[in-house]
């Protein structure tokens, strides 16, 4: 079975979130159930740099405007279908940012334009292969469906990944003309959203089949409170709704081999953390003492429940703790944050940015992983915490509902528990978490449970691609049928 993916960003090649880890590890996953994966993605600077010998198998003299060549080129065991288009992906910022920290004026045509050649490539193949089924991930390549259905492509079976649906793509009605879409496309049962175009919204439309990335958040995105407006839709389109946990790269993400550590372990050699807790101590200029060290590593936003973390700080440092935070995002959180560490030298401290190899480290040397988000349709940090030891305390809702099982009287005496899980949302009761985590902390035997259980889990891709495999072969027999 040959499937093309499209992703707007790939891990190890360009990554700003979960999006990346998944475009890159799931197709290597599905090559034991015998699907072979293609995936198509920008031409970013960072991306030329990296790829070495590509070799172009097709181009487009107007694709919405710019001329594009298409790559081939493997790599890290990848096949990428590489779209150089340097007049919209050749410049300065990021894949989605400019070097100001705003979105790029023209990541409409953008992302259209890798869209449109994704549809062309379902429609006449590239270089002598032709996809099976095409399978498109978030708003930026969600036009691919769209573009499939009002064109010869419309009887290749196409499926919809939601990563997040607080991000839809949405535009004006101005944009319109320059999609190359016939006019009957702007209707609602096509692009159209609001009067104007949502890039999302025409991919739900479209798609033969839509999946996200755990069953508690399909659940959840039939609702007003997590639809975010798209709830109608989903709800119309349910019986095509699938929900499919996230799984990590069990081989990036190992403890008994990551050389990002100081020191490797195995559940069998947790004392080994020890010395990875002393190297995140130094790194993060934190009192070296037998306190628990908490930390977190996300983007410092509302949607991951940072204010709520904010307020918690103060109770946190005074029930014993330590907290490590990585990550950037709103400002007012990263002040707060600042202003937390002046306030508590040694037990509180913030780096601001992304740092992959860091974020390593902190899983294996924190002793507990914060996860407090208002929403989360999967959530990877958690399974890295528990491939890692790195006790997850989480919110209840979407993917952490689904991958981490409460510290509770019943988890504990079942030996099931991994992690320590709230609800409400709210401040008040991740204070008690934080606290709850604390305590359990002071009862070696009881954490060191925690932490095994949690490293038996199987967070890798095997059952999720296998449920994918079975879904692409389902929508295959429907196009038979």
């Amino acid at each position: 079975m040959e499937v093309l993916s499209v992703a707007s960003e790939v891990y190890p090649l360009v990554k700003t979130g979960g999006l990346a880890d998944v475009a890159g590890a799931l197709p290597l996953a599905l090559k034991q159930h015998g699907v072979s994966v293609r995936t198509l993605m920008p031409g970013y600077p960072a991306v030329m740099r990296a790829i070495n010998n590509p070799k172009v198998v097709g181009g487009f003299n107007d694709l919405l405007g710019a001329k594009a060549d298409v790559l081939a080129v493997e790599h890290q065991g990848l096949d990428l279908l590489v779209l150089d288009a340097p007049a919209l992906f050749d410049r300065p910022g990021g894949p989605y940012l400019d070097t100001n920290g705003k979105d790029h004026a023209d990541n409409w045509l953008r992302f259209a334009a890798l869209s449109k050649a994704g549809a062309l490539i379902a429609q006449d193949g590239i270089g002598g292969w032709r996809p099976d089924i095409v399978h498109v991930h978030d708003w930026q390549a969600a036009m691919v469906p769209a573009y499939m259905r009002f064109s010869d492509a419309r009887e290749v079976p196409s499926l919809i990944t939601i990563h997040n649906i607080a991000f839809q793509g949405q535009y004006g009605a101005e944009i319109f003309p320059d999609l190359d879409l016939p006019p009957h496309a702007f209707g609602i049962d096509g692009v159209e959203y609001f009067g104007g175009v949502g890039y999302l919204k025409a991919g739900l439309q479209a798609s033969w089949a839509i999946s996200t990335v755990s069953p508690s958040y399909a659940e959840e995105i039939l609702t007003p409170e997590f639809g975010m407006g798209l709830e109608g839709l989903l709800s119309h389109r349910a019986d095509d709704l699938h929900g499919i946990v996230n799984g990590i790269d069990a081989t990036v993400w190992d403890p008994a081999t990551d050389s990002n550590l100081r020191a490797n372990y195995t559940a069998t050699s947790l004392k080994n953390r020890a010395a990875n807790k002393i190297a995140l101590a130094e790194r993060f200029g934190l009192d070296r003492d037998r306190a628990p060290l908490f930390c977190v590593v996300s983007r410092l936003t509302w949607q991951k429940g940072m204010d709520l973390l904010a307020e918690a700080v103060d109770d946190l440092v005074d029930a014993g703790a330590k907290l490590a935070i990585l990550g950037s995002g709103d400002a007012a959180l990263e002040q707060a944050f600042q202003a937390a560490a002046a306030r508590h030298p040694g037990r509180v401290s913030l780096v601001t940015g992304y740092d992959e190899p860091l974020s390593h480290l902190m899983q294996a040397g924190s002793d507990a992983i914060v996860i407090p988000s208002r929403f989360e349709p999967c959530g990877l940090t958690q399974l890295y915490g528990l491939r890692y030891g790195c006790v997850p305390i989480v919110a209840r809702t979407g993917g952490l509902n689904d991958t981490v099982i409460d510290a509770s009287h019943a988890g504990l005496a079942a030996g099931a528990a991994t992690g320590v899980a709230f609800g409400p949302i709210t401040a008040m009761n991740l204070r008690r978490a934080l606290r709850r985590a604390v305590t359990l902390y002071g009862e070696p035997k009881t954490w060191t449970a925690l932490q095994k259980q949690g490293m038996k889990t199987d967070v890798s891709w095997t059952k999720s691609a296998a449920l994918y495999a079975s879904l692409y072969k389902t929508l295959l027999a429907k196009k038979g049928s």
